[in-house]
């Protein structure tokens, strides 16, 4: 009974000294609603007790703890702890505010009709027009203006018989997409498959194309504008597409046009396939770092014809790998017409290209310098212009700035001036919304990638999946060594935010980020600036998210930074719209001779300070003043 009463004593205590204002939190302390078991009311506490000054972004912080309810936290806390999470995993998933793709149960519902589908997504379409006699079938809107899109299309169209399907603004503007095609169109004869506007403006866009028109007699397809203007996307994958076909014209036009860093993977394409037609035109045009690969691409094939026509025109860099293509083909032809000619040089490899094939003709006209050709088949080959290319780099001159590098994402210190007028970049989040897990659950959980397939099953992501790739990207960076001079972090919980600011910066730190984001992709005026710390070269650390299934911050602290807060004003009205956070890196010895802050603004490395805004939701610490 003593030691109950001294319990509740000491609780009553904590909460006397609780500030509550209108049930918001205010310089530490819970609302009156807030059950003080909770992972947010943990959070309170641990601010209140690490951190000595009251910063005016504490609110912020504390915004993203997770939203489990005390008994919730528990439970799925003990079966972290043993394991068991997989078996609650919806239900884990929605009730901590996490970033899951559905897990979508097998369509078999019966449409003996053409059908058009319209603003419809999340699907899983099973045996859908199988043995289908001609109609047609479209998707328009589908999963348009989605956060998380997974949609899959197994055995569709299957032996069907001059039946069309066409996908018209599919995937459009939404984030983090992955669809996929199996057996689609296998064995079908005749009528034809069409992709235009298919998945634009997509952030991490994924499709997979699996034994896509398989066997198929005819039967034609077409990419038209496929994910144009799309995000760093490295799941567009063709495999055994168009396999044993017979007579299969494909066309990809405009395909990964003004991407940033998409990839596409074709294998086994068009292997054992008989008059095939594909062409690639316009495909990877004006985008950044695009990188494909081919590999058993038309191996086997008879008669076919491929035509490369401005693939990967005036883009920057980029790299593509030809691996055993047309391998032991017969009569095939291979035209290469103004391929790669970035205007940063990127690279291509040929290894075993057009080994063991007969009667082939295979030509390169106006054909980028920086080549590797290995174990290649010479004969019938025919170089037209071949290093005539005269692309150049431009780092260091600042003459050619790469489209890539948006207006302002990297400015000069003297900018920081009242009165400047200076271009805001997009400094909208787009990451999913997602919620920190509490230390009670993530300290259970697997974090290194020696239990990746531990990770995975956890968070149900299947053998080369979408997620798959997420959570080994992260955790992979993660683990990456620190560069020169880098102090680094990932942490999944804001206590281990907290922990490692602390660390670096002592426990006297204010947290700061951009007010809003007001202001992007406009010219804004810079108005009053404060230099953090009187403006002299300080420590901080700036925290960035990760694309990860719970909320997850890549930490660091760099040296030699001074740190900024601006008011931003309206160009034409003068009128104050946000209030940004800058940083200043003061030496940029080692960075690489190619980061985008010198394609931007011109020079090299060590030469000159490079500044960027923190962006919407991601933050910067400092020392108080």
């Amino acid at each position: 009974m003593l030691k109950q009463f001294l319990l509740l004593q000491s609780f009553s205590l904590f909460l006397f000294n609780v500030v509550i204002v209108g049930g918001r939190v205010i310089g530490g302390g819970f609302s009156a609603e807030e059950n003080p078991f909770t992972p947010k009311a943990s959070l309170v506490r641990y601010w209140n007790k690490e951190i000595r000054n009251v910063s005016p972004r504490s609110e912020f912080l504390i915004s993203k703890a997770s939203p489990l309810n005390a008994v919730d936290s528990a439970t799925f806390s003990k079966l972290a702890a043993t394991n068991s999470l997989p078996t609650r995993f919806p239900d884990f998933c929605s009730a901590a505010n996490l970033f899951c793709f559905p897990d979508l149960g097998a369509s078999l519902e019966k449409h003996e009709d053409d059908v058009k589908f319209s603003t419809y997504d999340q699907k899983n379409f099973t045996n859908y027009g199988s043995g289908r006699a001609g109609g047609a079938d479209s998707f328009k809107n589908y999963s348009k203006d989605a956060n998380v899109v997974t949609d899959s299309f197994r055995r569709y169209s299957r032996n069907a018989a001059g039946h069309d399907d066409k996908f018209t603004v599919y995937g459009e503007s939404s984030n983090v997409v992955e669809e996929g095609f199996n057996s689609y169109g296998t064995f079908g004869t005749g009528g034809a498959g069409e992709f235009t506007n298919y998945q634009n403006n997509v952030n991490n866009p994924t499709s997979r194309f699996t034994a896509y028109s398989d066997g198929g007699n005819g039967r034609s397809q077409s990419f038209k504008t496929y994910t144009h203007d799309a995000n760093a996307g490295e799941g567009q994958s063709f495999t055994s597409y168009g396999k044993n076909g017979n007579g299969l014209p494909n066309k990809f036009a405009s395909y990964g046009a003004s991407s940033n860093v998409i990839g596409s993977g074709f294998s086994n394409y068009g292997e054992s396939g008989n008059a095939a037609n594909d062409t690639f035109t316009s495909y990877g045009t004006d985008g950044n770092v695009p990188q494909n690969n081919f590999k058993n691409y038309g191996a086997s094939g008879n008669s076919a014809v491929d035509t490369f026509a401005n693939y990967r025109d005036k883009a920057n860099v980029g790299d593509d790998s030809f691996s055993s293509y047309a391998k032991d083909s017969n009569s095939e032809k291979v035209n290469f017409v103004n391929y790669g000619q970035s205007f940063n040089p990127g690279s291509e490899t040929f290894t075993g290209y057009g080994k063991g094939a007969e009667n082939h003709k295979i030509s390169f006209k106006t054909y980028t310098p920086n080549s590797t050709f290995k174990d290649y088949n010479k004969n019938g080959v025919a170089f037209a212009k071949y290093n005539a290319s005269s692309a150049t780099n431009s780092v260091g001159d600042g003459k050619t700035v790469n489209k890539w590098i948006e207006p302002g994402k990297f400015f000069r210190e003297a900018s920081l001036k009242e009165g400047t007028v200076i271009p805001m970049p997009d400094i909208k989040d787009k990451m999913p919304k997602r919620s920190f897990l509490p230390r009670s659950i993530i300290t259970k959980l697997p974090f290194s990638t020696s239990k990746l397939g531990e990770i995975k099953r956890i968070f149900h992501a299947g053998e080369n999946s979408t997620m798959g790739g997420i959570i080994t990207d992260a955790v992979t960076e993660c683990e990456r060594p620190p560069s020169v001079g880098e102090t680094k972090r990932c942490v999944g919980s804001a206590e281990d935010m907290i922990d490692f600011a602390t660390s670096v910066l002592g426990r006297s730190v204010v947290l700061r980020t951009t007010e809003n984001v007001a202001g992007s992709k406009q010219k804004v005026v810079i108005g009053k600036v404060n230099g953090i710390n009187g403006g002299k070269v300080t420590k901080a650390v700036s925290c960035h998210q990760s694309l990860y299934p719970y909320l997850m911050y890549y930490c660091h602290s760099v040296p030699k930074v001074r740190v900024y807060e601006a008011d931003l004003l309206e160009l034409d009205s003068k009128k104050k719209i946000n209030h940004g956070i800058a940083i200043c890196h003061m030496d940029t010895s080692s960075w690489g001779a190619s980061h985008g802050a010198f394609l931007a603004l011109g020079s090299k490395p060590g030469r000159i300070e490079v500044c960027h805004w923190i962006f919407e939701n991601d933050m910067n610490w400092a020392i108080a003043d």
